[in-house]
């Protein structure tokens, strides 16, 4: 695990090559056919070098649940453990990790007339009021949803309208399909200032490698909208709001929503690293000062003590 552009997928390809194991992606954007650049998706090369599993899933247009990545997730666990070889987990959708190895709640499907009613109610008096609703009948979860989040704040209000009762409740009432537990590794930067020019150096590089180009193909599919969970992915919901504003004034600046989508992924990796700070039983490396070759050999001392533990 670890926040966005930490060096995981270097890692992790070092690492199944080391423990002959295949590549699970925990990742909620890498599910999308064409949304290659945006997302770092690891390349065909990569790809190729090491099995990897839940990439390019879903069209663009399509949607993919935590519960959908559970029930795949463990399909592909016990998979790869039938042929004799290990499963590495790897990606930053922490949401992702937290349902495997606690399960999934026994949530109310989406209800259409439900949240079409929220929207209203948000356009007319904004998604604070909305927090501060949720906060009135689910205060543990106004807790960690933030009023800038539309999504899950919906979400909440909406299992609370269909049933009654807290979403916090409801998904306490969980029990994982793991059959054994995860051995859980992260990569946590010791200095934000080096995460933070990882981010802006990476996300300038996919711009200059055809991010721009790849958002202008995605747009023009038919079924295609900025609505779409897709296109909320960090880095495509600015792109697509600047070929917006393009399309109404061509002399628009591109160099704004770069800055915005930048400032977006720090805000995502800030999120991930508060995850991180609350998972349990998470052997921490620290991916500014440990070269790949060191937390390498990190990582394989901590799984050669399990191993040996389970042994005594």
């Amino acid at each position: 695990m670890g926040p966005t552009a930490c060096g995981k997928t270097a890692l992790s390809l070092s690492l199944a090559k080391h423990l002959n194991a295949e590549i699970i992606s925990v990742d909620s954007a890498l599910v999308y056919k064409g949304l290659d650049i945006g997302t770092a998706k690891p390349s065909l090369q990569e790809q190729a070098t090491v099995p990897h599993h839940l990439i390019d899933v879903r069209e663009a247009w399509q949607t993919y649940s935590a519960a959908e990545f559970c029930d795949d997730a463990n399909r592909l666990i016990n998979d790869i453990h039938a042929r004799g070889k290990r499963a590495l987990l790897v990606g930053g959708t922490m949401l992702y990790f937290k349902a495997l190895e606690q399960g999934i709640a026994d949530l109310p499907a989406a209800d259409e007339a439900v949240r079409a009613e929220l929207v209203l109610k948000a356009e007319r008096l904004g998604w604070q009021a909305l927090h501060d609703q949720l906060r009135a009948v689910d205060p543990q979860s106004a807790q960690r949803i933030h009023p800038n989040d539309p999504q899950r704040l919906q979400r909440a209000l909406e299992v609370y309208q269909l049933t009654g009762q807290p979403l916090s409740e409801l998904q306490n009432r969980t029990r994982s399909a793991l059959q054994s537990a995860p051995i859980k590794f992260a990569l946590v930067p010791t200095d934000r200032a080096w995460l933070h020019e990882r981010i802006e150096r990476r996300f300038r590089e996919m711009v200059n490698h055809g991010f721009i180009d790849e958002v202008q193909a995605l747009r023009q599919q038919p079924l295609m909208s900025p609505e779409l969970p897709a296109m909320r992915s960090v880095g495509y919901r600015q792109a697509w709001q600047y070929l917006d504003e393009l399309n109404d004034n061509p002399s628009t600046s591109p160099d704004d929503w770069v800055l915005k989508a930048v400032a977006a992924t720090r805000q995502l990796a800030k999120r991930q690293l508060t995850w991180l700070r609350s998972m349990q039983g998470v052997t921490r490396l620290d991916c500014n000062t440990l070269s790949q070759t060191q937390q390498l050999a990190a990582l394989s001392e901590t799984l050669r003590r399990h191993e040996s533990s389970l042994h005594d």
